[in-house]
C-alpha cells in the first residue's frame, strides 16, 4: 500500500458510456472514503440513467445509459454530487471503526505456506501469526471474486512474494499474503497468494442480505483459533447459527 495525495477530483471519459472519477494517485483511507461517499451519494440520488457503479481504491467508475444521459449531463451530475457529499477530514476522523473478527486456523493443513513466509521474513511461524493477527485491516475494496476483500495495513515484515506457479484450486476461506497485501479467498478458485491460514466463516452468500458480512471502509481482525474451534465454527456456519462478531471502536 502506498500513501496518496488527495487531489481535486478528476472526471475522465471511459469508453462511450462510462465516466471515472479519480480522487488521488495512490492508496489511503481518506481517498477511499471519498470514493465510497460518492458511490453512496449516486445511489441515494436514484438517477435512472445509472447502470452500474464500480468503486476501487482511489476511483469510481460510473456506467450510464446513453439513451437517458450524455457525457456533459453525467459530468455535471457528478460534479454537483461531489460538491455536496464530499467527506471532510473531520468526518473521517470522527467515524468509529467497524471491526469484524474472523477466526483463523494458521499453518499446517490450514495454511501450507506459513513456513515459507516465516523463512522469508527470518522469524518464527508463531511470530508471523502474532504479527498477522495483531493488525486491524481496512477493507479497501471487494473484487477478483465476490466477497474477496483487498485489505490494507499489513506489516511489511511479513510481506512475501506470490508463489512462482499459481495453484489451480485454493480452498474457500484461505487467508493469503501477496507482496504487501493480505486477503481471504471467499470461494474455491485458482490463486497465487501464499496461504497462511483458513477461516471457516463464509465470506459470500448470495442469499444473505447483505451477501458479504462486511463492507469497504470497515476493518477485519484475524483471531487465531485451534483446529477444534475451526470444526465447531464450521458446523455453526453450516447450521446458519454463526454470526461474525462486530465491534465499533473510535478512530
Amino acid at each position: 500500500m502506498t500513501a496518496s495525495t488527495l487531489l481535486e477530483p478528476r472526471i475522465l471519459v471511459c469508453g462511450e458510456d462510462a465516466l471515472v472519477v479519480e480522487f488521488g494517485n495512490g492508496i489511503d483511507p481518506v481517498t477511499n472514503d471519498h470514493v465510497y461517499a460518492l458511490a453512496a451519494a449516486v445511489e441515494v440520488s436514484k438517477n435512472t440513467a445509472i447502470i452500474e457503479l464500480i468503486p476501487t481504491y482511489r476511483s469510481l467508475l460510473v456506467q450510464y445509459d446513453l439513451e437517458l444521459s450524455s457525457v456533459a449531463d453525467m459530468t455535471a451530475f457528478l460534479n454537483d454530487l461531489i460538491a455536496s457529499y464530499m467527506l471532510s477530514t473531520d468526518d473521517h476522523d470522527n467515524t468509529p471503526r467497524q471491526i469484524y473478527e474472523l477466526p483463523v486456523a494458521y499453518g499446517g493443513e490450514h495454511g501450507e505456506d506459513l513456513d515459507d513466509v516465516a523463512d522469508h521474513a527470518g522469524i518464527t511461524t508463531d511470530e508471523v501469526i502474532a504479527i498477522h493477527s495483531g493488525t486491524d485491516y481496512r477493507v479497501y475494496m471487494l473484487g477478483f471474486a465476490p466477497g474477496f476483500p483487498y485489505l490494507g495495513g499489513m506489516d511489511e515484515r511479513i510481506a512475501t512474494p506470490r508463489i512462482a506457479s499459481p495453484r489451480v484450486r485454493v480452498p474457500a476461506g484461505s487467508v493469503g499474503i501477496a507482496e504487501k497485501q493480505t486477503g481471504v479467498y471467499p470461494m474455491a478458485s485458482p490463486g497465487g497468494w501464499r496461504l497462511i491460514g483458513n477461516t471457516p466463516v463464509s465470506l459470500f452468500d448470495p442469499n444473505a442480505h447483505p451477501p458479504v458480512p462486511f463492507l469497504p471502509g470497515s476493518f477485519i481482525r484475524f483471531v487465531p483459533v485451534s483446529s477444534a474451534d475451526t470444526k465447531r465454527i464450521a458446523n455453526q456456519v453450516a447450521e446458519g447459527t454463526y454470526r461474525v462478531h462486530m465491534m465499533e471502536q473510535a478512530e
